[in-house]
């Protein structure tokens, strides 16, 4: 039987879009605009490492602090620090570069709550979005390496999406490290122990794709292991 002839007998009839508006093909221009804004900018800047965490992390929580003191360290390093642009891990990446003299970059994106620029991102590398899917395209682009901290359902969206890009292939192969073992563990147990051993739904080869730390210092040495052993020139991680 054809498909035409299974919808002909189909005891439900197709299902139809209500409306559909007609400035969505006009869409595409506002999406090459922002993507020509995330380029222009951002080829300027040079090698970076992009800082991911949780937007309702308070100033006076460990976490905040320990986000100041790695982008600190990455300034020392001669890396700018990229963020999401809003509150929390965010603003605690953008004020360890800032105050520390480095490029400070805040990709924000247009949410009806929580998310406001913070203060601490240099008024030439703030930049807004409107679409998810480009403001990624520029963490992942320019991001020599990437920090989780602690977060929500945003921050594992970012941090599988770089997985997910580096596993495949999609983009060179950079270091992804998550901080905060307490907070940590429990995912990395239920990816080797279910994922990869009951399942068998990765290679061996993924696990070591997630280093676990408490360690600022740690966080700096893994980087700097990763290029040095690599001895190449820092480029941005894929071509469109």
């Amino acid at each position: 039987m054809t498909e035409k002839q299974e919808n002909k007998h189909s005891k439900h009839p197709m299902k139809k879009w209500d409306k559909v508006k007609g400035e969505n093909s006009w869409t595409m221009f506002k999406v090459i605009s922002e993507f020509v804004m995330g380029f222009e900018t951002l080829n300027k800047l040079g090698p970076c490492v992009s800082i991911f965490g949780s937007a309702r992390t308070k100033p006076d929580h460990p976490y905040y602090k320990l986000a100041v003191d790695i982008a600190r360290l990455l300034t020392n390093e001669g890396y700018g620090v990229i963020t999401g642009g809003g509150p929390g891990i965010m603003e605690a990446g953008n004020k360890g570069a800032h105050i520390y003299g480095g490029k400070s970059v805040g990709l924000n994106i247009n949410l009806p709550f929580e998310q406001n620029h913070n203060q601490y991102i240099d008024d030439d590398n703030n930049l807004d979005f409107q679409y998810f899917f480009v403001r990624k395209v520029m963490f992942v682009k320019y991001a020599q390496a990437f920090i989780a901290l602690p977060g929500g359902f945003g921050t594992l969206d970012e941090l599988f999406e770089v997985l997910t890009l580096v596993q495949t292939g999609k983009i060179s192969k950079v270091p992804i490290i998550l901080v905060g073992s307490d907070y940590w563990k429990g995912m990395k147990s239920w990816i080797v122990e279910t994922v990869f051993e009951k399942e068998n739904n990765i290679s061996k080869g993924d696990l070591d794709l997630l280093p676990i730390t408490d360690s600022l210092e740690e966080v700096i040495e893994l980087i700097n292991h990763f290029y040095n052993e690599k001895t190449r020139e820092l480029s941005p991680n894929y071509e469109l």
